[in-house]
């Protein structure tokens, strides 16, 4: 199977090593994408830029959002998760995917309250 690393425009990619996406034959990867750019936003605003940052990389791999078929979400704040669960309700209305919410002690950047990965497929 052919791997392609899709690269997103965080400035830590190579400093990390790794990429915001990993595509292998039909399949999509994407990493753990927290809120960038929405840093002071509330959590519904953070899980939405994550996720159309999320989008994107989709789109870079030949994917899309209709196509994700597993999700994992990390809190910071076990009370965010209505709002969090909201917004990907929204998103996922029919498409419904395998997901996971999970509360943890603290994301690498301190103003972010949700960091979000998800795996998808690519239609043939």
């Amino acid at each position: 199977m052919t791997r392609t690393n899709i690269p997103g425009t965080s400035p830590y990619e190579a400093i990390i090593g790794f990429s915001r996406a990993v595509r292998i034959g039909n399949h999509v990867h994407v990493s753990g994408t927290g809120p960038v750019g929405a840093d002071d936003a509330d959590v519904a605003g953070q899980a939405s830029q994550c996720f159309a940052l999320i989008a994107t990389a989709l789109a870079n791999a030949g994917s899309s959002l209709e196509h994700v078929y597993r999700t994992r979400m990390y809190l910071t704040q076990a009370r965010d998760w209505e709002a969090a669960a909201g917004v990907h309700g929204t998103i996922f209305s029919t498409v419904r995917p395998a997901a996971t919410m999970v509360v943890v002690a603290a994301l690498l950047n301190p103003s972010w309250r949700i960091e979000i990965e998800a795996d998808a497929f690519i239609p043939e």
